[in-house]
């Protein structure tokens, strides 16, 4: 249970002329809900111009009737937003739409430019003016201005001067685009719909759909749709791609019901369980997950451990979806209005609680003390995924290393801090195990401190914001490297 992390973010994309494009983006939207609940937004093309809509809040509370009605088109982007460069305020909600000397260009954005800032004043320098304080911006008007005679070589262009982490759709009036870079650190996929293509963060909003996944885009290709039909190239050599997959994708942002490189997400967290059984086994009469994140893990570790699997909390899905904010008398209950123990499931036993991650160690006591008081007599936390030890620069909003509990408390101090009889976590190659997938091909840095590229020591999520005097903030340029 991570609550304090935050992916950016989901990015849609479809091109099915004859079919309500706005209205399939949409719902693509909802599947991919749980990756923002900041902001959503819809550009479609109707071969000649752009139309936009983006708000702040969900994509049920953005969109209706009235609005999808206003998008014509034959192919459309989405997006759905947390924020990890900018604020969460209504001038930064995606899809964003530029304008350029070679035309019109809407684009949604997943994943953090780490040289924002730099290529941010390098492109202000040249007279660029800027209407957000977004890194997914600096993209835009990166491909919006560059040099080349069609939008593959000007896309080719930013990848050649943005480093980080892009998975983006774009669209020009008569052209959908896809791009991911050359780490392939965030997810993108490509589906088949009838006579059209679906490109999604995740491989669930194509099953909303009706689409068949296809595969998934490669790192540091782009691929188009167009009149003519599907294209694809690499534009800085396929040679240029050097794979490295977000391990935490595995471990809880991407959704149980998608596939990542072949894999079911829900298969993969289920070994994970079984692998922490194996790795940290416990005397107990049941084993309960912390829904919903913990669920699968705490399947596999019953299934390999041979204890009873069993639901001992219940989860209030709508808590944390809402802009109302609780009194400071709720707001003091704080894990109780998230979940809701089952009494006499817990009553007198001995319970292994799986979990996915602790990251700063604020909630996990408390969900150790409501089993407790529910009547649990010994509480072993497992953690199916590593100390997290590292700050996250490519899309995941995350603390930084000083608020990290485990990079600076060993597991015997956390165990006291949280609580609980007995703590263990999964070990880095036992995560790394259970995604089939080699080490070498993942970005597992946030657990190891070994980045795939240079990254700042710190990054500002408001390192493009102006402040009062009309001074942005700055970053400090040390840079990690593997």
């Amino acid at each position: 249970m991570v609550p304090s992390l935050r992916e950016k973010c989901g990015v849609f994309g479809v091109h099915a002329p004859g079919e309500d494009v706005a209205r399939l983006t949409f719902f693509g939207l909802h599947a991919l809900q749980h990756r923002g609940e900041e902001s959503a937004g819809i550009a479609t093309s109707d071969g000649e111009r752009l139309h936009v809509y983006a708000e702040m809040g969900l994509v049920m509370q953005v969109f209706n009737e009235d609005v999808l009605e206003r998008l014509p088109g034959i192919s459309a982007i989405g997006h759905t937003r947390y924020s990890t460069t900018g604020s969460s305020i209504q001038r930064n909600a995606q899809p964003l739409v530029v304008e350029g000397p070679h035309g019109s260009l809407a684009l949604a954005h997943n994943g953090n430019i780490v040289n924002s800032d730099l290529l941010h004043a390098d492109l202000a320098s040249q007279g660029v003016e800027f209407e957000t304080s977004t890194d997914s911006e600096v993209i835009a008007r990166l491909i919006a201005t560059a040099p080349g005679k069609d939008w593959v070589e000007r896309i080719g262009h930013m990848m050649r001067r943005a480093t980080g982490a892009y998975s983006l759709t774009l669209l020009t009036p008569d052209t959908l685009f896809a791009v991911r870079d050359p780490n392939g650190i965030r997810p993108l996929c490509i589906g088949r719909l009838d006579g059209g293509y679906v490109f999604a963060s995740e491989s669930c909003a194509l099953d909303h759909l009706g689409a068949e996944l296809m595969r998934e885009v490669e790192p540091g290709e782009v691929v188009w749709v167009d009149e003519s039909g599907l294209h694809s190239q690499f534009p800085l050599g396929e040679s240029s791609a050097r794979p490295a997959m977000c391990l935490f994708e595995y471990v809880y942002f991407a959704r149980p019901d998608s596939q990542l490189r072949g894999e079911l997400l829900h298969t993969v967290r289920v070994r994970m369980g079984e692998q922490l059984a194996r790795e940290h086994p416990a005397e107990a009469d049941l084993v309960i997950g912390v829904p919903d994140s913990g669920t699968r893990g705490a399947i596999g570790y019953s299934l390999e451990s041979g204890i009873p699997y069993a639901e001992g909390l219940i989860k209030n899905r709508y808590v944390g979806r809402t802009f109302i904010q609780p009194d400071q008398r709720l707001r003091e209950q704080g894990v109780q209005m998230k979940f809701n123990p089952l009494r006499d499931v817990l009553r007198g036993k001995r319970i292994v609680v799986v979990d996915d991650t602790i990251v700063r160690g604020t909630t996990n006591p408390r969900v150790v003390a409501m089993l407790r008081k529910a009547g649990a007599v010994e509480v072993h936390m497992r953690i199916h995924s590593p100390p997290v030890t590292f700050p996250c620069f490519y899309g995941i909003d995350m603390a930084t290393r000083g608020e990290l509990i485990g990079a600076h408390r060993s597991v015997e101090e956390i165990l006291t801090h949280i609580g609980a009889d007995s703590l263990g976590y999964l070990s880095l190659e036992g995560a790394i195990s259970a995604t089939k997938q080699s080490e070498e091909t993942l970005c597992a840095a946030c657990y190891s401190g070994s980045y795939p590229g240079e990254v700042p020591l710190q990054l500002d999520k408001l390192a493009l914001e102006r402040d009062e005097t009309g001074e942005r903030h700055t970053v400090p340029l040390t840079v990690v490297t593997r």
